[in-house]
C-alpha cells in the first residue's frame, strides 16, 4: 500500500493518483488515533483551499473524525490557511487541519496540520502521527446534515473570524483611503474573498475561484505574477503591489515601479519596522536559505539571531517557547510578535502597507533605507526539475565538499538543511533538494544582478547540471 510521508509542510500528492478520498481517510485515521492518544473529548477544525475537490476532501475526513467521536468545527466555502490556525487559537481546538497544496502546481492537492497554538504542528508531533497511519483502507461513513444535526459537526464563518480581528488590529479605513493604493494578486488563491471584502476599490487580479490557476502553479514569485508587475508599472496612482499564494500564507510586495520585492527585503522590512519605528524587540529566527542580511541586520540591532532547517514548522515552534519579533522563510513564509506563530501573507502585507502609509515613505525609498544599514543586494533561485540520478549526484557533489564555484571561493558551508556556502564579498549560494516537490533548489545571492547569476551558473557548471 502507498506509503504516506509528510514533507516540508504537510502531505502533498498529485489529485486522484495518490491523493485519494481513500488516502485522505487513512491520514485521518491516523490523526484520530494520535489525539486520543493525548485526551479523550477532542475537537478538530478543519478547512480547504480553492483547489479541486477540496469539498470532497475536507467531507471525508470530517466524517472520520466523527466516527471516532472528536468533534469538527469547520467553514462553509474555501479558508485560507491562516484562518484555520487563527480558528484553532480562538475555538480551543486541540488540533487543525487544512486540505491545501499550497503553492505547488495546480495538479496537487495536501494535507497540513496545524496546532492548538495557532501554528504548525511541531515536527515531533507530525513524527508521531505518521507511525500510526495504517496500512488498510478506512471505512468512510456517515452523512454531513446528520452529523450537523447531532452536534458533531458544528459551521462557524472563519471568514468572518478573520476579517473582524484584521479590523481590530489595523485601522482599515485609513489604508483603504491610502495615497499608496493597492494592487493585489490573490493568484486564484484562497486570500481572494477577504481581501475584496477588506478593500474593495482596490485593484484585484486573479480575485476569482479557478482551480486550475490559469495554469500557473499559485507561488508569488516574479515569474508568476507578471502581470500584477504591469499593471502596477502602467498605473501611475498605484504605489504597493501585493500578492498570496494559493493558500495565502507566504508574500511577495511590488515597489510603486512594478518592481518585485522579494522575501528576504520583506523580512528586512519588518525587522526594520518593528524595532526602528515601533520599539519592539525579541529573537529573530530565520530559515538557513535567508540571507546573510539578516544576520547582519540583527547584529547591528542588538536582536538575537537563530538560523533552522527549512520549514515554518521549526520556527513557529520558537515562536511558542521564546520571545520572537520576526519569523520568517526564503519561501515568503513569515510570522510577527502580536500575531499567531503562523505564515500569514495578508496581515504581513497590511504591516507592510500601514509602514507605507504611516511613514510617507514609498516600498522603494524603504527598501533604500535597508540597503544604507546592510548594503545592497540582489536573489535568485533556480528550480531545477531532474532526474533522480541527476539529483543524487549533485548532492553528492555537495557532500564530498567544495572549495570554490569557479572563481567564486568558499569561505565556509553551512549543512543545517543542504548545503549553503558563503562566499566572499558577502554572497552566498545554497544547493537543496526541495521536501514538497521533485526539484532541486540553487540559491545565490550577490552584490548586484550580474554577480548573482554567475554564482548560479558557476554553481551548475560545478554539478554537473
Amino acid at each position: 500500500m502507498y506509503q504516506i510521508k509528510f514533507g516540508t509542510d504537510g502531505w502533498r500528492e498529485i489529485i486522484a493518483k495518490d491523493f485519494t478520498t481513500a488516502n485522505v481517510a487513512r491520514v485521518t485515521e491516523a490523526v484520530c488515533l494520535w489525539l486520543k492518544t493525548k485526551q479523550e473529548n477532542n475537537t478538530i477544525i478543519i478547512g480547504h483551499d480553492c483547489r479541486f475537490a477540496g469539498e470532497l476532501f475536507t467531507e471525508t475526513a470530517i466524517k472520520v473524525f466523527c466516527a471516532h467521536g472528536i468533534k469538527v468545527i469547520s467553514h462553509h466555502g474555501f479558508v485560507s490557511t491562516p484562518m484555520i490556525s487563527f480558528g484553532a487559537l480562538q475555538y480551543k481546538a486541540q488540533q487543525g487541519v487544512v486540505i491545501t497544496a499550497s503553492h505547488n502546481p495546480p495538479a496537487y492537492s495536501g494535507y497540513k496540520l496545524k496546532s492548538e497554538n495557532g501554528g504548525p504542528t511541531p515536527p515531533s508531533q507530525i513524527a508521531e502521527v505518521e507511525k500510526f497511519i495504517p496500512n488498510h483502507d478506512v471505512a468512510v461513513t456517515g452523512d454531513l446534515a446528520e452529523l450537523e444535526k447531532s452536534g458533531m459537526l458544528r459551521y462557524v464563518d472563519l471568514e468572518q473570524d478573520y476579517i473582524d480581528y484584521l479590523y481590530n488590529k489595523f485601522n482599515i479605513a485609513a489604508l483603504a483611503d491610502s495615497r499608496f493604493q493597492l494592487a493585489y494578486d490573490a493568484m486564484f488563491g484562497a486570500g481572494q474573498n477577504v481581501m475584496r471584502r477588506l478593500f474593495p476599490k482596490a485593484v484585484l487580479l486573479h480575485c476569482e475561484r479557478n482551480p486550475l490557476f490559469n495554469n500557473t502553479p499559485p507561488e508569488p514569485l516574479h515569474k508568476n505574477l507578471l502581470e500584477l508587475s504591469e499593471t502596477i508599472a502602467k498605473t501611475p496612482e498605484l504605489k504597493f503591489g501585493l500578492a498570496n499564494d494559493g493558500d495565502a500564507d507566504r508574500i511577495a510586495l511590488y515597489d510603486e515601479d512594478g518592481t518585485y520585492v522579494d522575501s528576504h527585503h520583506i523580512i528586512l522590512l519588518l525587522i526594520h519596522y518593528l524595532f526602528k519605528y515601533k520599539n519592539m524587540t525579541g529573537k529573530v529566527a530565520i530559515a538557513a536559505s535567508t540571507t546573510l542580511r539578516v544576520n547582519k541586520l540583527c547584529k547591528i540591532y542588538g536582536l538575537e539571531c537563530e538560523v533552522t532547517p527549512i520549514g515554518f514548522k521549526y520556527i513557529s515552534e520558537i515562536m511558542n517557547n521564546e520571545d520572537v519579533l520576526v519569523g520568517g522563510e526564503e519561501s515568503g513564509g513569515i510570522s510577527i510578535k502580536g500575531h499567531i506563530p503562523e505564515r500569514d501573507g495578508i496581515y504581513d502585507g497590511l504591516v507592510l502597507w500601514e509602514f507605507v502609509h504611516q511613514t510617507g515613505k514609498s516600498l522603494k525609498e524603504l527598501c533604500q533605507e535597508i540597503y544604507e544599514i546592510v548594503g545592497k543586494f540582489f536573489y535568485h533561485r533556480d528550480d531545477l526539475l531532474l532526474k533522480e540520478e541527476q539529483k543524487l549526484h549533485a548532492v553528492e557533489v555537495c557532500k564530498n565538499g567544495i572549495e570554490a564555484f569557479g572563481n567564486f571561493k568558499v569561505t565556509d558551508t553551512l549543512t543545517i538543511d543542504g548545503f549553503k556556502y558563503m562566499l566572499e564579498n558577502d554572497c552566498w549560494c545554497m544547493v537543496r533538494a526541495s521536501g514538497t516537490e521533485p526539484v532541486l533548489r540553487i540559491y545565490a545571492e550577490g552584490n548586484n544582478q550580474e554577480e548573482c547569476m554567475q554564482i548560479i551558473a558557476a554553481v551548475k557548471t560545478k554539478l554537473g547540471l
